[in-house]
């Protein structure tokens, strides 16, 4: 199965980008809006001609969440529940990202 590709700005095949390119900065996230995975917010912003939408909570079993280190597709409840390691192969994650949660994930 091949990865899905992820848009941004600069973005390496860790999917860092521009914006976010420190060592634990790999994770990218499918937005609701466009079911296109960006490797940030602010990639999307720059790229799509719309609005960044959060996931709704009842969507928690999406797969919208890409490791860019082993390349694994999670569910957006396993990254918020293991939003520090992936689960799959233990990447360490930036935890600073939790900042920018309301971003993609409604908690409504």
């Amino acid at each position: 199965m091949t990865a899905p590709d992820v848009r941004g700005i600069g973005v390496d095949a860790a999917t860092r980008c521009a914006h976010y390119a420190s060592a634990l900065d790999v994770v990218a996230i499918k937005m609701s809006c466009c079911a296109t995975y960006f490797a940030c917010k602010d990639c999307h912003d720059a790229l799509a001609d719309h609005s960044v939408r959060p996931w709704p909570r009842e969507q928690r079993s999406e797969r919208a969440v890409l490791c860019g280190t082993c390349r694994s597709e999670l569910t957006i409840a396993q990254y918020l529940a293991s939003s520090e390691r992936c689960p799959a192969c233990g990447a360490a994650f930036n935890p600073g990202c939790r900042a920018h949660h309301h971003d993609y994930f409604s908690d409504d």
